[in-house]
């Protein structure tokens, strides 16, 4: 049974957008260094696949941030802290638990505009969660793991 969301006021929701954008400021950065750094036959592919993951988060933080000024506040320019490895599967973990929080926090944030009756932009972010996923399911391939249930809150 899907729980019910917690009722977030139109200013809110701009704050939590904003965390949001804050992550994925966060992911373009990760991908774009660790797409770089990443060495060894064994990470080629994933290598490359994480160029394009760069891309589509640049994307999502557009998305993101044109939807906080259509809601009337002003996006954030702060990151969340990237961490980094001498390690590939470290760096490749560390893509996967932010990938993680992120589809977390999309389906609340879905929920959330739904409540609110933002229903263009609970579809936008329904959009961003379809690749976020396809991220997920791309970094736990590389890592030899199954696809982590991130259904229940962390």
């Amino acid at each position: 049974m899907a729980e019910k969301p917690a009722a977030v006021t139109r200013e809110a929701l701009i704050d939590l957008l904003n965390d949001d954008l804050s992550r994925e400021y966060q992911a373009i950065i990760a991908y774009v260094v660790y797409s770089q750094v990443l060495k060894g036959a064994a990470y080629m592919n994933i290598a490359e696949e994480l160029v394009v993951h760069a891309g589509e988060e640049l994307q999502h933080a557009l998305t993101i941030a044109k939807q906080i000024d259509y809601l009337g506040g002003m996006p954030t320019v702060v990151a969340k802290p990237v961490k980094v490895s001498e390690k590939a599967e470290d760096m490749l973990r560390f893509d996967l638990d932010n990938e993680n929080e992120t589809i977390r926090n999309y389906r609340e944030r879905v929920r959330q505009c739904d409540a609110l009756g933002e229903y263009a932009l609970a579809e936008q972010i329904r959009e961003i969660l379809v690749q976020e996923q396809e991220h997920q399911i791309d970094l736990a391939t590389a890592l030899g793991i199954d696809v982590p249930d991130v259904s229940r809150p962390s």
